[in-house]
């Protein structure tokens, strides 16, 4: 049989059935394939080996019965660490966070213990997800398995780094500025964030309506399979759609042909793209042509979301510190201090305004989308930098939302946006392609990430290690 981390959701379900393969015996690869690689990466906060064996063994069971509870029943699963996960605490990369286990699990985690995953760990994140690396003080560095030397990207970097490495089938990660879509483009993986309130959020995160709630995954098929069970309604979450969850891999092969597509190479900003970069995602441009799409060069005029997003961000900074006794704040990254000190000058009123001034933008966005059924854009203006530093190193930048100019605005507006691999550097550096949907429509997103897939099938880190 062929390397089980190799093979989709689908496939190795469809091995179970047969008894050709078992969730314990895919649980075992998966622990085995961590032993040899997390001393390496530091993708794992914790890792939970004796729950995960009894859950397998219990789904092995039930398959062996002809009675599985429904299509991931046996998949392994990993958790963000600011998501939470009974029985295990929830420390948000800081060492100011408390050790105590959580009395119950998000909305999410829950999902996926009912679907009959195997969670096998938490996953790491920069301190209080508040950058889009993954660096903190309480784990340091996770590096990215393509070149060691380099960032994963964040703030979902964990999540990023163990699924191009097939640490698992299905990643959960959160998104308040890129941080599902960074490491998602940073590490060569394909990566959501839904429309905001399809996933329920709980405890609610400190950035409130900016936070997203998705999959990371090596295929888009295993990312709509996640998102089909973590979708589904909690009333935890009064913000959460309230609406039953579609089979989002259902209609998966329904292609891009005849719809409208914008191709937007730096969204309308003086940006500066990597060459490499811009050329890559060009051609995956050109490919949406070749699968039958009208495919036009067109930027969305859109109001300054850098000036929301900075206000926000820091204010949202400065209320997670207010929270920190005084005499530990110094443990925290001085990045974060930095914001928070910032975000301390941001008047009220400006606060409001700027969360008003997202509806202009997601009204921008509303009329750009009468005109096209999705926006493609580079995900990444520039390869996963190097590990450890917020900025590049030697660069004019100062904070690492300089680098990512084309993830935010939608979070600002909460339509779905996926990255999708599309290629590598001249430095055999992953890179992705962003594919922006209008409000609301995921599954056309996850079809036209699909049909790309389809097109140009993403690479895996083994072949290039072969």
């Amino acid at each position: 049989m062929n390397d089980p981390l190799a093979l989709s959701a689908r496939q190795l379900t469809a091995l179970f059935a047969k008894r050709a393969l078992s969730p314990v015996e895919l649980l075992d690869a998966v622990l085995a394939r961590i032993e040899r690689e997390e001393p390496k990466i530091n993708a794992f906060i914790l890792l939970d080996r004796e729950g995960a064996q009894k859950t397998a063994k219990a789904s092995e069971e039930r398959w062996r019965k002809g009675a599985p509870l429904g299509a991931a029943d046996g998949l392994v699963a990993t958790i963000k660490d600011n998501i939470l996960l009974a029985g295990f605490p929830t420390r948000r990369g800081s060492k100011t966070s408390s050790d105590a286990p959580a009395t119950e699990d998000a909305p999410a985690s829950a999902r996926l213990k009912e679907a009959g995953c195997v969670i096998v760990g938490k996953t790491t994140l920069p301190e209080f997800g508040w950058k889009g690396l993954c660096d903190s003080p309480l784990t340091g560095v996770t590096r990215n398995p393509w070149k060691l030397d380099r960032s994963t990207g964040g703030s979902s970097g964990g999540a990023a780094a163990a699924a191009a490495l097939g640490l698992g089938q299905l990643h959960l990660g959160t998104d308040a500025a890129g941080s599902i879509r960074i490491p998602s483009a940073f590490c060569g993986v394909f990566g959501i964030k839904p429309a905001f309130g399809r996933v329920p959020a709980y405890s609610a995160s400190p950035f409130s309506a900016l936070a997203h709630i998705g999959p990371i995954a090596r295929s888009v098929e295993d990312a709509a399979l996640m998102l089909s069970i973590i979708g589904k309604p909690d009333a935890r979450d009064f913000m959460a759609w309230n609406t039953p969850c579609p089979d989002y891999t259902i209609g998966l092969a329904r292609g891009v042909a005849g719809m409208r597509i914008a191709y937007s190479p730096k969204l309308g900003l003086d940006v500066h793209v990597d060459p490499d970069i811009a050329s890559a995602c060009e051609k995956a441009a050109q490919t949406f042509v070749e699968l039958g799409a009208n495919v036009e060069v067109a930027d969305p005029k859109l109001p300054d979301c850098r000036a929301i997003i900075d206000t926000l961000w820091k204010a949202v900074a400065t209320f997670i510190r207010n929270g920190i006794p005084a005499d530990q704040r110094m443990q925290c990254d001085c990045g974060f201090l930095r914001d928070a000190e910032m975000g301390a000058k941001v008047p009220t009123g400006r606060y409001i305004a700027a969360s008003a001034e997202r509806a202009d933008v997601a009204l921008a966005m509303a009329r750009f989308h009468e005109d096209y059924d999705l926006l493609l854009t580079p995900q990444m203006p520039l390869p996963a930098i190097a590990a450890g530093h917020d900025v590049p190193p030697g660069s004019e930048m100062n904070h690492w939302i300089d680098w990512s100019p084309f993830t935010y605005p939608f979070n600002i507006t909460q339509q779905p946006a996926a990255s999708v691999p599309c290629g590598f550097t001249r430095d055999s550096l992953p890179i992705g392609l962003q594919i922006v949907g209008p409000s609301h429509e995921d599954a056309r997103v996850l079809a036209a990430a699909r049909a790309f897939e389809n097109a140009q099938p993403f690479a895996r880190i083994e072949a290039a290690r072969n």
